[in-house]
């Protein structure tokens, strides 16, 4: 089925960000979106935004980190669409930080989020696709995976690490199964938020108030990836601004 109209789309993190830009996108091109995420107010309000903009939505209070969650996730697309054609494993966080000092809390934060939880999603998903005969995975990284800075470390090796497992998963998926991984640079979100560092959060608020990129440009990339032929398997796209080195 090529293009995105009446596809099936299942997206984590979509309470804001990547997430809320792409399921608003891709609901304006025809698709069917169920959304999760944490936290659920501002998962009502953007379901609510798409389903009086005439879009097809259905959202599920989900927490990557809670593998039943995501196995909801996937039964709430197959009860309300009767069936699922993309997961977009796009929840993250980056809670950064020197590895000095010490926020062992922080780094498996990480772990359970950025990297268990797009491997619970695979676990979800999988299954549902090999029954149906086909499917698309399309999952968020980030250029920190590319290659590691200062105060990065544990961020960058969940990233890497998803890198790697999409490129697997590729590799094992067969002719019926799309892989797509997407990998942005500095993006206009509110993710600097989360960083407990003043110096660290004080660099990367600068860095991104000067260069950012808005999350549009992510949901466009994974919508080129979503609306290709089932015989185009867009593998990796890397987006980031023009003015990132």
């Amino acid at each position: 089925m090529p293009g995105i109209t009446d596809k099936v789309v299942a997206i984590t993190g979509a309470s804001s960000g990547i997430g809320e830009a792409t399921a608003r996108l891709l609901a304006e091109r025809g698709a069917k979106v169920v959304l999760g995420a944490r936290r659920s107010p501002r998962l009502a309000e953007v379901a609510a935004r798409i389903e009086k903009a005439g879009g097809e939505v259905a959202h599920v209070r989900t927490d990557v980190k809670r593998r039943e969650d995501l196995t909801a996730l996937v039964a709430t697309a197959h009860e309300r669409f009767g069936r699922l054609d993309v997961l977009v494993n796009n929840a993250g966080i980056a809670p950064i930080s020197p590895l000095d000092d010490l926020r062992v809390e922080d780094w498996e934060e990480m772990i359970d989020v950025n990297l268990k939880g797009v491997l619970y999603g695979i676990a979800a998903a999988l299954p549902v696709f090999r029954a149906q005969g086909f499917g698309h995975f399309v999952t968020t990284a980030s250029t920190a995976g590319l290659g590691v800075v200062p105060s990065m470390a544990v961020y960058a090796g969940t990233k890497s690490a998803v890198r790697v497992i999409s490129e697997g998963l590729r590799q094992e998926a067969g002719d019926r199964l799309r892989v797509t991984l997407v990998t942005p640079g500095m993006i206009g979100t509110d993710f600097v938020d989360g960083i407990a560092s003043p110096e660290v959060r004080a660099r990367l608020t600068e860095s991104r108030d000067g260069i950012a990129i808005p999350p549009d440009a992510i949901a466009r990339a994974i919508a080129f990836a979503i609306e290709q032929p089932a015989e185009v398997d867009v593998n990796e796209v890397v987006v980031r601004p023009t003015a990132q080195t």
